[in-house]
């Protein structure tokens, strides 16, 4: 080979390899960055305010006096919009993977998957006010106590704006299950529904079960929605009737407040954020430790 065209060679695969390297510092560096901003901008607030208080406090007015800051109240209306929404991504998006994975033909699969991925581009303010206008009201004919603002009706419309990131990772997971594992199964006399419950699902698992995790991180996360549909009051309840304040909600809704920059109260905004930053991390952390501890070699 000609020297300089060697030398060309790979003074190209060198600038490739750093150009590779420095985009995915770039993510690395960014969350590195929004941790950094959190824990500077959260010290201030917790020079003042005890971390025990603050995570075990059950009385959440920051703003309002008496002014109290235990966190409680977010994290549970967090949850049980969390919650609510799982219940119906979970099972809907697994069904609706096992069917494209196994029963669905290629002109069906064909049709559906971009309507899931239709499903998944729509703006979640979009459905926030699907929530309010439309889910609402028609709860509202069946249940009577049903307010205005309420986490039932925001975690119902959650769990079906998560569904399709729950049925097309949960698909790519049974996808990736061998031919020749069903095919055994079909020898043995198994049906459809046995080699899809008892062979395919339990060798996708990891995949699933991360999924899920995914799905939730990204439920928990979520920020219009629920600052629509759910309603702007921090209280500790059950009850998915009424209306309560997520941390993402309680982040927007304070950012865009009157709260002067670099106040005390303006700095609540960067302890929920870490907080929020803490339980997706963990969460996402779990579903790696899962995928590796879980998955099947072949």
């Amino acid at each position: 080979m000609d020297p300089k065209k060697k030398l060309w060679v790979k003074l190209e695969g060198s600038i490739v390899k750093w150009l590779f390297m420095s985009c995915a510092l770039v993510s690395i560096l960014t969350t590195v960055g929004i941790l950094i901003i959190l824990l500077y901008q959260g010290y201030g607030f917790f020079k003042e305010i005890n971390l025990w208080e603050f995570l075990t406090g059950t009385r959440w007015t920051p703003i309002l006096k008496p002014r109290s800051y235990g966190v409680l109240p977010l994290v549970s209306g967090t949850l049980i919009v969390t919650v609510i929404a799982a219940s119906v991504a979970l099972p809907v998006g697994l069904m609706t993977a096992i069917f494209l994975s196994e029963y669905a033909a290629d002109r069906v699969r064909r049709v559906i998957k971009p309507i899931l991925e239709i499903l998944a581009g729509i703006p979640t303010v979009v459905y926030g006010y699907f929530a309010l206008t439309f889910v609402t009201p028609l709860l509202q004919n069946v249940l009577d106590d049903l307010l205005i603002f309420n986490a039932l009706s925001a975690g119902l419309v959650m769990g079906i704006m998560i569904i399709p990131m729950v049925s097309s990772l949960s698909e790519d997971a049974m996808i990736s299950v061998p031919r020749n594992l069903r095919e055994a199964a079909y020898a043995l006399g198994a049906t459809r529904y046995e080699v899809s419950l008892r062979v395919v699902v339990p060798a996708a698992l990891s995949g699933i079960i991360a999924s899920f995790i995914i799905a939730l991180s990204r439920a928990i996360g979520e920020t219009m929605l629920v600052t629509i549909a759910a309603g702007a009051t921090p209280k500790m309840t059950l009850n998915p009737l009424e209306s309560v304040q997520t941390m993402t909600a309680f982040i927007a809704q304070t950012s865009m407040g009157e709260q002067a920059v670099g106040s005390f109260e303006y700095n609540t905004i960067f302890a929920v954020g870490l907080l929020l930053f803490c339980m997706t991390l963990l969460m996402n952390l779990l579903g790696f430790w899962i995928v590796r501890r879980f998955r099947e070699a072949y």
